[in-house]
């Protein structure tokens, strides 16, 4: 017989999920219409509003029944769970452009303060190319090639620690390389493209590797296995198709006149949101 008090408890567990995605989108929507109602010639951008609120969904999605179900019992559930929290939704969570719309709305002191954390020598670390890449697309090799995914997954919160892992970490690489939200010190479009490709090149490997079963150390049916690596492999191809063309859409070529000769140097400059 089960513990009407436990049973209570899975329950209210269940739907904390749906109610942090709820708060955060009644947050956000507050925020936007607040910005629209300060600055009614700017506002603010619906397509923004849009990205954010399908971001949410997205998390949502991967975070109740029947895809949470699936990610217990089946491995290509968890490999299905994994690109929603960790690549598809953290897009265009970061494409809603969270931190532009806080310095719109917050006051004067909670803006110099939120700037200033932007601008601060962790943040610097952190938001840097190299490190996004380590903690979002190296953490694959670590997670499938050595014990900890099997320990993790074996509790309930080991679950929600690679899923607030893989949440965060997502966003920080969607944010380093294609955020319209303001970042110290970011590289250059081709620089970004550089690091892009390298987290593909990644993703592609990780794949084959454990499609092939090679030192892979996931205590699930070879056929599941595999089935997880396809998913990986042709779900990640696509989300990283998709963070190419927001980084592109984001910027435009402007002409400047050459000296001398009066040639056009083309440069990509960032594009106004």
């Amino acid at each position: 017989m089960t513990d009407p008090v436990t049973e209570h408890g899975a329950h209210f567990a269940g739907a904390l999920p749906v109610l942090a995605v709820l708060g955060c989108a009644i947050g956000y929507l507050r925020l936007a219409r607040l910005a629209r109602r300060r600055n009614p010639a700017r506002g603010w951008s619906r397509w923004r509003t849009a990205g954010f609120v399908a971001g949410l969904v997205l998390l949502g999605v991967a975070l109740v029944p029947p895809v949470a179900s699936l990610a217990h019992a089946d491995f290509r559930g968890h490999m299905l769970q994994h690109l929603l929290v960790g690549m598809y939704a953290p897009l265009a969570l970061v494409l809603g452009a969270p931190v532009t719309l806080m310095l719109r709305t917050l006051p004067a002191g909670g803006g110099r303060w939120l700037t200033a954390v932007l601008r601060s020598r962790p943040v610097r670390v952190v938001t840097h190319p190299v490190v996004a890449l380590l903690l979002s697309t190296g953490g694959l090799v670590v997670l499938y090639f050595t014990p900890l995914y099997n320990a993790a997954s074996a509790s309930a919160a080991g679950r929600w620690l690679l899923h607030g892992h893989f949440l965060l970490s997502g966003c920080l690489f969607a944010y380093v390389i294609a955020g319209p939200d303001p970042a110290p010190d970011r590289p250059g479009v081709r620089t970004r493209l550089v690091y892009l490709g390298c987290a593909v090149a990644v993703h592609a490997v990780v794949a084959q590797l454990m499609y092939g079963g090679f030192r892979v150390d996931v205590h699930a049916p070879i056929p599941e296995v595999r089935g997880g690596a396809e998913i990986m492999y042709y779900g990640g191809d696509i989300a990283e198709l998709l963070l190419a063309a927001a980084l592109v859409a984001a910027w435009r070529p402007a002409p400047r006149t050459g000296a001398g000769r009066g040639t056009v140097v083309r440069r990509y400059e960032r594009r106004s949101w």
